[in-house]
C-alpha cells in the first residue's frame, strides 16, 4: 500500500487533538489559551460532540477537575446531557457555598457546649485563627482540596508537629462538618489514614517529646519560703497548686462554691477535669490557711481572681511569679515534683495517681472499688506539706 494512503487511514481513525488541548484521560482535557488555562469535559451526546466548561486552572485544582469530570460522565452514561442538566440546575434557586472560615465558626458553635472546658474551646478557636485562616479561610469549603489542606500543614509539619497534627484533626472535623451540612461532597482532604499517611511524615517519627521542666523534689523546701515571701495573688494560687498536686486550669477556676471548709475538702466538678470526672482533694492546714487568707481579701466567686472584671488569673501569671524566683522550671511541672516525691519516699502508688485525678487501675477494678480514699489520701496530703514547708 503507498505510504501517503496508510498515513490518510491512520489520521482517519486517530484525529489529532486541536492545538492548546492536552487530555488527561476519561473525557478530560486541559485548554491552553496564551496564559488562559481551562479544564474540559469533552463527550458526544446524539451523535454531536460537546465540550463542557469545568473552570479555570489552578482555582481548579487537577483532583477537582477529575472529580467534575467524573460526575459529568456518570450523567451522560445514564443519557442525561451534564451541559444541560447543569443550565437547568442553575435555573433553581443559587444556595450560596460558605467558606472555610464560616464552616469554622458554625463547628465550633454546635460542638462548644459539648467539650470539658472553656480554656479548650479557646485554644481550638486560636489555633484554628493562627494556622489555617490565613491560608484557606476564604476559600469556598467545596474547594478545600488536598493542595490547599497541603499549604496549611507543610509549613509547620516537621517545625511544630505536634500542633501541626492536632490542626489537622481540627480541619478534619470542619470539613466532616461540612459534608454533613451538603456543603461539599466526596473524601475528606484532611482524613490521615490511608492518604496524608502516605504524604507525609509520622510526626512521633519527628517529634522531640519534651516533658514540663520540673522542679527536682528536694530543692522545694528552700523555695517554698522565696514564693511565700511574695504578697500575692499569684503567689498564694502558686503555693496552693503545689499543695494540691492540682493542674493551673483546676486552680485558675477554682471557686469558693467548691471548697469545704469545715469538711477540708475541695471538689472540683467533672466539667472542669481533664478526664470528665469529679475529683475530691483533701486539704491540708497549710492549704486551708491560703484559703483563709483569700478569704479576707474579700473575694467573691473565684478563690484566685485576676484584676478588675472578676474573670480569672491568666496561665501566666503563676509562670512569671515563678520565673523571678526560679528560672528553668515551669508550674505544670510541679505535678511531676510531687510525683517524684512520692515515688522515693515510699508512698503507695495508687494514692500518689489518685491524687494527681489519673486513673488507676483496668475497667474492671474500677467498677468495683467505689471509694476515692479520701481519708487515706488525707495523710499523703499532710506529708507533702510537711515536705513543702522543709
Amino acid at each position: 500500500m503507498p505510504k501517503k494512503v496508510r498515513y490518510a487511514l491512520v489520521t482517519r481513525q486517530l484525529p489529532l487533538l486541536p492545538p492548546g488541548l492536552h487530555a488527561d484521560g476519561a473525557g478530560l482535557y486541559l485548554q491552553v489559551a496564551g496564559i488562559a488555562r481551562t479544564w474540559v469535559y469533552r463527550f458526544q451526546m446524539a451523535g454531536r460532540r460537546r465540550d463542557m466548561g469545568l473552570g479555570p486552572f489552578p482555582d481548579i485544582s487537577l483532583a477537582k477537575a477529575r472529580e467534575l469530570a467524573h460526575a459529568a460522565r456518570e450523567l451522560h452514561l445514564t443519557g442525561v446531557d451534564p451541559i444541560e442538566d447543569r443550565r437547568a440546575q442553575r435555573g433553581t434557586v443559587a444556595v450560596r457555598v460558605p467558606t472555610f472560615a464560616e464552616c469554622a465558626d458554625r463547628f465550633l458553635a454546635k460542638q462548644a457546649p459539648e467539650w470539658s472546658s472553656a480554656r479548650h474551646v479557646e485554644i481550638w478557636r486560636r489555633s484554628i485563627d493562627v494556622d489555617v485562616l490565613p491560608v484557606i479561610g476564604k476559600l469556598r469549603v467545596d474547594q478545600v482540596d488536598d493542595a490547599a489542606v497541603l499549604r496549611v500543614l507543610e509549613p509547620i509539619w516537621t517545625v511544630k508537629p505536634d500542633t501541626a497534627s492536632r490542626v489537622r484533626g481540627r480541619i478534619e472535623n470542619v470539613l466532616d462538618w461540612a459534608k454533613a451540612a451538603k456543603h461539599r461532597a466526596g473524601e475528606n482532604p484532611a482524613r490521615w489514614r490511608g492518604h496524608l499517611a502516605l504524604l507525609l511524615p509520622k510526626t512521633r517519627k519527628i517529634a522531640k517529646k519534651e516533658n514540663f521542666a520540673a522542679l527536682p523534689y528536694a530543692e522545694l523546701p528552700a523555695l517554698w519560703p522565696k514564693i511565700a515571701a511574695v504578697d500575692s495573688i499569684a503567689s498564694r494560687s502558686l503555693r496552693f497548686l503545689i499543695l494540691t498536686a492540682a493542674r493551673t486550669g483546676e486552680v485558675l477556676g477554682a471557686t469558693w462554691d467548691e471548697i469545704d471548709m469545715d469538711g477540708r475538702v475541695w471538689t472540683i466538678g467533672a466539667d472542669r477535669m481533664k478526664a470528665g470526672k469529679a475529683h475530691r482533694v483533701p486539704l491540708s492546714d497549710p492549704a486551708l490557711a491560703i484559703l483563709r487568707e483569700m478569704a479576707t481579701i474579700g473575694t467573691a466567686g473565684l478563690v484566685f481572681p485576676g484584676r478588675g472584671d472578676g474573670k480569672p488569673q491568666t496561665h501566666s501569671t503563676m509562670t512569671r511569679c515563678l520565673e523571678n524566683l526560679r528560672p528553668g522550671v515551669t508550674v505544670h511541672g510541679f505535678r511531676s515534683t510531687f510525683r517524684d516525691w512520692a515515688a522515693e519516699t515510699g508512698q503507695d502508688r495508687d494514692l500518689a495517681e489518685m491524687a494527681l485525678a489519673h486513673t488507676v487501675g483496668g475497667d474492671v477494678e474500677r467498677r468495683y472499688r467505689r471509694t476515692d480514699l479520701l481519708d487515706m489520701r488525707r495523710a499523703l496530703a499532710t506529708a507533702w506539706a510537711a515536705h513543702c514547708g522543709g
